[in-house]
């Protein structure tokens, strides 16, 4: 599988389309489960206030792992992804109803490499906050 996208039809400055991912407690969960990080500031709202906390959080890897599926999925390929990092900023709080918090990814292509190449800028926030800064991928496109 390759990327959908094609180098020729992308230039520096094109923005990526925001997405919104909701997060429920459930998802953290599952996260939890998944990644094997059971720290209760991620489930336990009594706990996670008594360290100081607003309430719950999502995990920092689930956070960056949204950010990481809004690139996969615009690139039509995981595959195509080939560096990606980010610096966490905030935290997402996540609240105990039906709701829970919305973390909105949006993009722009900062750069062409070489190689079909491109440094994509993205960004993450929940309930206006910049939840991830210095996040950048770099795909490899068509």
């Amino acid at each position: 599988m390759t990327a959908t996208v094609k180098y020729d039809e992308v230039e520096v400055g094109q923005e990526l389309a925001p997405a919104d991912y909701q997060v429920r407690r459930v998802n953290l969960v599952m996260y939890a489960g998944a990644s094997g990080d059971f720290n209760p500031i991620h489930w336990n709202e009594r706990f996670a206030r008594t360290v100081g906390l607003p309430d719950v959080i999502a995990h920092g890897m689930f956070t960056m792992a949204q950010a990481g599926r809004f690139v996969t999925d615009w690139a039509g390929d995981p595959g195509a992804v080939v560096d990606y990092g980010v610096r966490f900023s905030s935290m997402v709080v996540v609240p105990d109803d039906d709701t829970g918090a919305t973390i909105t990814v949006s993009g722009v292509v900062e750069e062409k490499l070489d190689d079909n190449r491109v440094v994509i800028g993205l960004t993450a926030k929940a309930t206006d906050a910049r939840v991830l800064s210095k996040a950048r991928a770099v795909v490899q496109l068509a």
